[in-house]
């Protein structure tokens, strides 16, 4: 009975720990990345850091902590009105780049705060 007990056991431990496996890298691509492959926080005036690299289809996430200053993410050139947060003084803004190019973008109320993503394909 003691050895039926442990040849059952066995691959039983190998199924749970393939189950719980985490992040996986499947080979068909369906895999969902764990999440941003970029983080911008938004504070002090400023996006930091203010220039990100990423590959296409993956995302960039803006963590707007600044105060209870008003900041956005406005897209310029091709993302314009695609590229855009609500004006948020809190919280989070992401966005998944699906081309390769440089993006720039503001923030609407503070012009003089700009920010680059470069998506390489």
């Amino acid at each position: 009975m003691k050895k039926l007990a442990s040849a059952l056991l066995v691959p039983m431990l190998v199924v749970s720990l393939n189950a719980c496996g985490g992040d996986s890298d499947a080979s068909d691509g369906s895999a969902e990345p764990s999440g941003p492959a970029a983080v911008v926080d938004v504070t002090g005036m400023a996006y930091t850091p203010a220039e990100v690299t990423i590959e296409v289809g993956e995302t960039v996430e803006w963590h707007f902590d600044d105060g209870g200053i008003p900041h956005d993410v406005a897209g310029d050139g091709a993302l314009a009105g695609q590229l855009q947060s609500d004006l948020l003084t809190e919280g989070t803004y992401s966005y998944t780049f699906k081309e390769a190019g440089t993006f720039t973008y503001h923030c609407t109320p503070h012009p003089q705060m700009v920010g680059t993503v470069v998506v390489e394909g």
